[in-house]
């Protein structure tokens, strides 16, 4: 018997991992629902869908000429805001493989993935809850119609905002925690970011602001030394083309965008109130079809100001009332664990700063949509300006937060007080299966688009090589017409742009107009059944001055004699 030995667990020398650290059963389930959500995007990609436009196509124009060294544009051609950032990351695309509607929407595809990607990360630093993780990136990886037009369309601003906005949160909290290594560099990417997106899209703007407070309020006296000085130089970069061309021109971006958003224009207090509280939350949220709702899926209009108020109430409270039982995660770098599902926490600062910032994003949702109501576009063209409140998937996470912890069983302080009541933890849960349901089926209505969308841009395949193959180098046709005309055939057809009267119209690349006009007998297009084409026919006929006419599939063509 050997005396002073003791028989050791195997494996008892090694460290044990971090919980959290493996991948287990929720891992898996997060990575399949990141992979289906880009995989319905790809598919949708190849269907052509969304259907594409003249708006898109003159993004797709600009990083044509970048690729081509002939322009390096600062605003969206034909208008003094909207930074073109979309066209210079699809321009090394086109310099590789040529110009594409699938090329240019590979980055937006990206930028997509990237805020999937922040916004789980982002979950897990403000809750410690990989469970909840997944539900927030299952939410994420639908896409109704509105959602996947402001995700992969390249029309300028929505695709890349909300990554950024994302990042700007990512990177508040782990500043504001003190996370140590590159700190001076992560001060300084999150001032580019800030800077980036006032040239992009001023809608972003609640966002940069929110989080910015986060940083003001917990790391203040840092950003008075060098931390400060870099985030404003990085700020002034990232800005760098708005600051420019406004010192160059000596115009104001902010008018333009002030007239856009329909300051110019008026609309009822009653028609803004109905676009912007009732319809474009659904809409602008992913909880519609194309263009429209029935009547059952505006329940979503009703529950956001209800998570809106919980949410700002519960978040207050825990900043003001911190607790061990409420700290929720740990934001030294762990995120929980993964085995439970619950929430680790951490006393001291980790509490108050994750209910800071998840309360910051709750009042920059507020803001972003105070601020849509009160425009006239919300009562004017609410539909289509219901793209305006795309910003609001960043705060999906904390909006949700509550409601998960009040339907779970167990957890903090805070839902065991509430455990209680059986109506409102029943409530809790029909909210948060109703929203998966209704963006489930949203997301339906929008696959199911994609063979039509499909066979409409194989339709305009064919007017472009008809064109071609007629020798047509330059036409007139009405604006959703001419810049996807253009950029399909890769500027060998050239457009300019005419009204239902046959006037000129709005060309936003005024070049082509000139180029057109130099022609010595352009051709006309316009859609089958469209008012330019009725009044086209009427020039029809055996005279010399008249048009000879080519009919295809949906569209017309008209040729000038001699």
């Amino acid at each position: 018997m050997t005396a002073g030995v003791r028989e050791q667990p195997r494996g008892a020398g090694r460290p044990r991992p971090r919980p959290g650290s493996r991948l287990g059963l929720v891992g898996w389930l997060t990575g399949l629902t990141v992979l289906a959500g880009v995989g319905y995007r790809l598919w949708l990609l190849g269907h052509a869908t969304p259907p594409t436009n003249s708006d898109e196509a003159t993004m797709g124009l600009a990083a044509l000429h970048i690729a081509r060294g002939e322009g390096f544009p600062v605003w969206f051609y034909g208008q003094q805001y909207m930074g073109t950032l979309e066209a210079y990351l699809a321009a090394p695309v086109f310099a590789l493989f040529g110009p594409s509607l699938f090329g240019l929407r590979l980055p937006t595809l990206a930028l997509y993935v990237l805020f999937l990607l922040l916004t789980w990360r982002l979950t897990l630093r403000l809750t410690g809850d990989r469970w909840f993780a997944l539900l927030v990136v299952a939410l994420l990886a639908l896409g109704a119609d509105r959602v996947v037009k402001n995700q992969l369309i390249a029309g300028g601003g929505y695709p890349e905002m909300n990554a950024a906005g994302v990042a700007l949160a990512l990177l508040a909290v782990d500043l504001a925690a003190g996370r140590p290594g590159w700190r001076l560099a992560r001060w300084a990417v999150w001032g580019f970011l800030a800077g980036l997106l006032l040239w992009v899209d001023p809608l972003a703007l609640p966002y940069v602001v929110a989080t910015g407070a986060v940083l003001v309020g917990f790391r203040h006296r840092e950003l008075r030394g060098r931390a400060g000085a870099l985030l404003g130089a990085a700020a002034v970069l990232g800005a760098a083309p708005l600051l420019g061309h406004s010192l160059l021109t000596g115009r104001n971006p902010l008018h333009a965008v002030l007239a856009a958003g329909g300051a110019d224009a008026t609309a009822s207090w009653a028609d803004r109130l109905h676009g912007g509280l009732l319809l474009g939350p659904p809409l602008g949220m992913g909880f519609c079809g194309a263009g429209s709702c029935a009547t059952w899926q505006l329940w979503w209009a009703y529950a956001l100001p209800v998570l809106l108020v919980v949410a700002a109430g519960t978040a207050w409270r825990a900043l003001r009332h911190p607790s061990d039982a409420d700290a929720g995660p740990r934001l030294d770098g762990s995120a929980g664990s993964g085995n439970s599902g619950g929430s680790a926490g951490s006393a001291g600062l980790a509490p108050r700063l994750a209910a800071a910032m998840r309360l910051a994003l709750v009042l920059a949702a507020a803001a972003t949509l105070a601020a849509y109501t009160l425009s006239s576009s919300s009562g004017l063209t609410p539909v289509e300006s219901s793209r305006y409140l795309s910003t609001l998937l960043i705060s999906v996470p904390a909006l949700l937060w509550p409601a998960w912890t009040l339907a779970r069983r167990g957890g903090g302080s805070t839902a065991a007080r509430f455990a209680g009541w059986p109506v409102a933890r029943l409530a809790a849960v029909v909210v948060l299966a109703a929203t998966l349901v209704t963006a489930a089926y949203a997301t339906g209505q929008a696959a199911r688009t994609a063979p039509a969308t499909r066979a409409a841009e194989a339709r305009h395949a064919e007017l472009v090589a008809t064109l071609r193959h007629l020798g047509v180098r330059h036409v007139r046709a009405g604006y959703w017409t001419c810049n996807r005309l253009t950029f399909a055939s890769g500027e060998k057809v050239v457009c300019a742009v005419v009204d239902d009267t046959l006037r000129p119209g709005f060309d936003r690349y005024a070049a082509y107009r000139r180029e057109v006009e130099r022609a010595a007998a352009p051709a006309w297009v316009a859609p089958t059944g469209s008012p330019l084409a009725a009044r086209l026919d009427e020039r029809l006929g055996a005279g010399p001055a008249d048009l000879d006419l080519v009919t295809l599939d949906g569209w017309r063509i008209y040729l000038p004699r001699g």
